[in-house]
């Protein structure tokens, strides 16, 4: 069965992620294992049990969405091999932070060192939103031109492209609130994001020095298959690509809508939505309405998808 390999990112955390899927299966529970050894605190008690706020913090629930996402990821390769039937993953993607879920599962990283990186992203982003205080705001209704325009007039930048007539936008708070107003005489939406930092903006450059030394260090390898950068909806090419994407990210706008268009033009008809929430599947029903995304964070949706592939093997 050949697949897409989609993982979200941040924001898509909730108290009780992943419980259901460590209970279950010994290779979930060994991811969390894993994680907690890195990071050395409990995470999986945080994912499982809360409280929210600390869940929540950026330092934190990056690695836990990691952590959930790659549980779900190799239970889910167990499973298919357990039932002899062949996952053929032949492209990724991952939604910002979830960039580094489709690496792991590419073969770039390991999830040792992936939960490493991502929890230290996760404190230098935090660092540089108190050095240099912001906000992101959902802007909807417009084109990407209006929406542009906007952010020019008030200093605001795009941030995130995330599916037709949803864009959001990242900045000084002052400079967020006006292209929000300015969105919104144009005939458009604004929704103020409860966000810690302007992500995806100038103001993370801070962040991105530090995660440039945290890369320089860290092990990485070709991709087994390949994985679209958010900088660019390309394919890494190689390690030295994928350092330098996965700084530039910080800093710049995420190409979701493009990427998953360009899944979409390699052909690719079913799509896998690996870790929690269902933020990915809402986006691409707006991008291609006759795209087949199935999630992939609970035993059950194994178990369900597993009769999918028996059904598709017995067909061939």
């Amino acid at each position: 069965m050949k697949v897409a390999y989609l993982f979200p990112g941040q924001g898509a955390q909730y108290v009780g992620m992943g419980k259901a899927l460590h209970d279950a299966s010994p290779e979930a529970r060994r991811c969390f294992e894993s994680a907690n050894q890195v990071l050395g605190f409990d995470l999986a008690r945080l994912c499982f049990e809360g409280p929210e706020q600390e869940l929540t913090s950026t330092a934190n629930s990056q690695p836990a969405i990691l952590t959930v996402s790659v549980a779900a990821l190799w239970a889910l390769e167990a499973q298919a091999a357990r039932g002899g039937l062949a996952l053929e993953p032949v492209v990724a993607a991952g939604l910002s932070l979830g960039e580094y879920s489709a690496l792991v599962a590419a073969g770039a990283l390991t999830f040792e060192d992936a939960v490493r990186v991502v929890r230290r992203r996760g404190e230098l982003m935090e660092a540089a939103s108190r050095q240099q205080p912001g906000t992101m705001c959902s802007v909807m209704g417009l084109a990407i031109e209006q929406v542009e325009a906007a952010c020019r007039q008030a200093g605001a930048e795009v941030a995130n492209l995330n599916a037709p007539g949803q864009v959001v936008i990242s900045g000084r708070k002052d400079a967020v609130v006006a292209a929000a107003e300015a969105a919104k005489q144009a005939g458009g939406k604004a929704i103020m994001l409860d966000v810690s930092g302007a992500f995806h903006s100038s103001l993370m450059a801070p962040a991105a020095k530090g995660l440039d030394e945290v890369l320089a260090a860290t092990a990485i390898r070709p991709t087994q298959f390949p994985v679209l950068a958010n900088v660019d909806a390309q394919p890494h090419a190689d390690p030295m690509q994928i350092r330098q994407k996965l700084v530039r990210q910080l800093t710049s706008p995420t190409l979701w809508e493009q990427s998953m268009r360009a899944l979409v033009q390699r052909g690719v008809t079913q799509y896998l939505e690996i870790g929690p929430g269902k933020v990915l599947r809402g986006l691409f029903r707006r991008i291609d309405a006759a795209a087949v995304v199935t999630g992939i964070e609970a035993s059950e949706d194994l178990e369900r998808l597993g009769a999918q592939l028996r059904e598709t093997h017995a067909q061939r």
